[in-house]
Order: structure tokens, then C-alpha cells, then sequence
């Protein structure tokens, strides 16, 4: 359940569809429990009341064992951002997953400060917002990966050119991270990648320059005229299907 990054944006297949750390997760487990059930529905751009009203009952119906609830960032990252509306969206979809019998997968968001130009103007939000999901997710008993005290997750090179996405090497890590959650990691996701050399100032503000006229300048395009990354997206795996691990598929 989710949005843009359980849909897997970032992370295409050969073919441009979407992959993702879901994907990948689902994958991992499959290889030691054959016959796995996998549903994704997950859209980008989608805000946490859209992702409860569309996705927590159809989840909900398929009556699943484990659940991931990764949910928002597309609120946070607004002007006007609600932190009371928001967290109660996410303490009831957990509840009410939990009081199923599902076991649920959440997260904590990275520091934005070095991913992006405007980073610093949502650190305190996200710190807040943080905050309160570790609280929820405490009281609901639901398992949370702390991507906040996470030194990687702040790494450009992990983050696709929109600063927004992870690209496939963070969405890989990911789905590491996530299956330690529940003891199935097969290497440690925290890794450092090498050392590289920081660009400079001239050249990390025509970078700057470069994301803002083909990332934000659209994003508040779209916010200006009520439009969504997801308008006419439906998730890609709406029901349950067997996963075939890859190393099944290539045999």
C-alpha cells in the first residue's frame, strides 16, 4: 500500500515498467517461501486520505499476512501540510491491518537537507513527521524501518536525478532494509557506497538549476492546476498472484 515509491518508480524492468522494493522484497521472500501471494497496489502520487479510501479495504479483502504501509509524503511535502490529519489516516490503516492478524512494514522518511535545493525548508516537517510515525507505529505494534538515523539513505547517488525517487541501487537497498524487518536479509543494506569527490559550488548550482527547471517548476505546475503524477494510474498488481522468483523465471 502506497504511492509512488512502493509502485516502484525509479526502478524500471528492461521493458519500462515500474519494479521497485516491493518487487524486489516479494522476490527475496519467494525464494524461501514458494507460492507466495503478491499484490501491489500502490499509485504515485497518491495522498495518504486517497491511499486509505482507494487501498486499505481492498487489502483489507485479501485478508493478507504481511503488509507494507508507506504513506505521506505527497501530504508532507505541501504547503498547509497537516501532521494531525495525517498521522490519524496512518493510525487507523495500521489498526485496522493489525487487528486482521496482518503484520505491518512502515518507514521514517530521510533528512531532506542534502537531497535537494528546497531540503532544508521541509527538515523540520520531516522531522516532525518522523516524530509522530515512530509514536504510531509504537502503539500499533507495527514494525518500522528508521530510514531518518539511516546514514545511506541521505547518499545522492542512491536517489534518482528528481531527488525525490530512489533509483534502483536505493530501491534495492530498500528491499534489503525492509526484509530485515523481518529477518529475511541476505546482505547489510547499510553499507557505504565508496567514497566519491563532493562536486563544487559552481557545478552543484548549475546542477541545482538543471533539477529545478525539470522537476519542480512541473511539480508545482501540477499543483497549481490540481493535477496528480497519478491521475489515470491504477495500481499494477491490484490482486493476488504467485510470484516466480527470477532465479525460477531464468531457469
Amino acid at each position: 500500500m502506497g504511492d509512488s515509491q512502493t509502485e516502484g518508480v525509479g526502478d524500471p524492468y528492461p521493458d519500462g515498467t515500474e519494479r521497485g522494493w516491493a518487487d524486489r522484497f516479494a522476490d527475496t521472500l519467494a525464494e524461501s517461501h514458494p507460492g507466495l501471494l503478491y499484490a501491489n497496489l500502490a499509485v504515485r502520487g497518491k495522498r495518504i486520505a486517497e491511499i486509505h479510501e482507494k487501498q486499505l479495504e481492498p487489502a483489507l479483502e485479501m485478508k493478507p499476512d504481511l503488509v507494507s504501509l508507506i504513506a505521506g509524503l505527497n501530504d508532507m511535502i505541501r504547503p498547509g501540510f497537516d501532521l494531525d490529519s495525517t498521522i490519524e489516516h496512518m493510525d487507523t490503516m495500521q489498526a485496522s491491518l493489525v487487528d486482521s492478524g496482518a503484520t505491518v512494514l512502515t518507514i521514517t522518511y530521510p533528512d531532506p537537507e542534502g537531497l535537494a535545493p528546497i531540503g532544508k525548508m521541509l527538515k523540520e516537517k520531516t522531522q516532525r513527521f518522523n516524530h509522530a510515525l515512530r509514536d504510531v507505529a509504537e502503539r500499533n505494534g507495527a514494525l518500522l524501518l528508521d530510514l531518518e538515523t539511516t546514514p545511506i539513505t541521505t547518499d545522492p547517488r542512491i536517489w534518482c536525478e528528481d531527488r525525490l525517487h530512489l533509483n534502483a541501487e536505493g530501491h534495492r537497498r530498500l528491499s534489503v532494509g525492509m526484509a530485515s524487518l523481518i529477518g529475511e536479509e541476505r546482505e547489510d543494506w547499510l553499507s557505504a557506497l565508496p567514497a566519491f569527490i563532493e562536486p563544487g559550488r559552481l557545478s552543484r548550482a548549475a546542477t541545482d538549476a538543471r533539477w529545478a527547471w525539470a522537476f519542480f517548476i512541473p511539480w508545482i505546475g501540477r499543483r497549481i492546476t490540481g493535477r496528480s503524477s497519478g491521475d489515470g494510474r491504477y495500481p499494477k498488481r491490484p490482486e493476488f498472484a504467485e510470484v516466480r522468483p527470477a532465479s525460477v523465471q531464468e531457469a
